[in-house]
């Protein structure tokens, strides 16, 4: 990897998607963690796909922010009852939105404009879709002409 080049990440405000999107939205209103479980499928394939760290993030799990993450995996971050995930990506974004190339997903206005004033870029969830599904078709696309040779 060039060293001139930074690292690029996306974060997730993981509630805000689950509830703009009506394919989560309705399995959360079935049962919470299957809508969870769903939206870190996708986002796992979109890291594995574009090459960016992805780091999720939902409003509280416990009395501590707990930090989840396997080797090369997906980080997903729970906050605890004193700080919602727009506090945890707002401060995320301070902190290093200079450094790399930082991206937020949320329908949140002010967190976009948050993190747009420290530096990074946000995208709404009705983009973040796009660029799954945009990523999910490079990715077919691929296996289609590796099938044909």
């Amino acid at each position: 990897m060039d060293s001139m080049v930074p690292f690029s990440f996306l974060l997730v405000d993981g509630n805000n998607i689950i509830h703009a999107w009506p394919e989560l939205h309705d399995l959360h209103r079935r049962q919470k963690g299957l809508a969870h479980t769903e939206l870190q499928r996708q986002l796992l394939e979109y890291q594995d796909q574009s090459g960016k760290r992805v780091v999720l993030v939902f409003d509280g799990r416990g009395p501590g922010i707990t930090d989840e993450r396997e080797p090369n995996g997906l980080q997903v971050i729970y906050t605890d009852g004193s700080s919602s995930a727009d506090d945890v990506i707002e401060r995320l974004a301070a902190k290093y939105a200079e450094k790399y190339d930082l991206t937020v997903a949320t329908d949140d206005l002010l967190v976009q404009n948050g993190v747009i004033s420290s530096g990074g870029f946000a995208i709404s969830s009705n983009q973040l879709s796009d660029w799954l599904d945009r990523a999910a078709g490079e990715m077919q696309r691929f296996i289609e002409r590796r099938r044909k040779r």
